[in-house]
């Protein structure tokens, strides 16, 4: 008797394991679809040439818009670069750009890449003066430690 019940309870143990894991696994894949990645400029560029991103993959582009890059076409679309000061992604975007979007600051595109061409559904711009995205601030001090980039945290 008393080995039955400790062999249900081995088996009760067992079952709600891999009740646990299918559970894991299928949240998994469920938020999988979700998840959108933040790349810098460079980084975005190397994995496209890796092949590593495709064009129906959903992803956010971050940097600095790029003075003079800033190009208002027919209606509400925009083309603009971005740059983490070592490469600078293209991007294009139809809608109503955030009041505070503009050349020389800090912009998060959301969408896809393909061809060259990053086409954004959503630009996030910064919401105070001394807004960098986390990511890109990181990326400014790396390039301020080389000394390609003079980084000042007031600024």
């Amino acid at each position: 008797m008393a080995r039955m019940r400790k062999k249900q309870r081995v088996m009760l143990l067992v079952l709600g394991g891999v009740a646990l894991a299918m559970s894991t696994i299928l949240v998994s894949l469920a938020m999988r679809d979700s998840i959108v990645f933040f790349f810098g400029p460079s980084e975005l560029l190397a994995k496209q040439a890796a092949g590593e991103i495709t064009p129906e993959r959903r992803l956010r582009v971050g940097g600095m818009v790029v003075e003079g890059s800033l190009i208002r076409g027919e209606g509400e679309t925009i083309r603009f670069d971005v740059t983490d000061f070592e490469e600078t992604v293209q991007v294009t975007f139809t809608g109503i750009p955030p009041s505070l979007f503009k050349e020389g600051e800090g912009v998060v595109a959301e969408g896809s890449y393909a061809n060259g061409l990053f086409v954004a559904s959503e630009v996030l711009a910064k919401h105070d003066e001394k807004y960098v995205p986390r990511e890109v601030k990181d990326i400014l001090k790396e390039d301020a430690k080389d000394g390609s980039y003079q980084y000042n945290p007031e600024s």
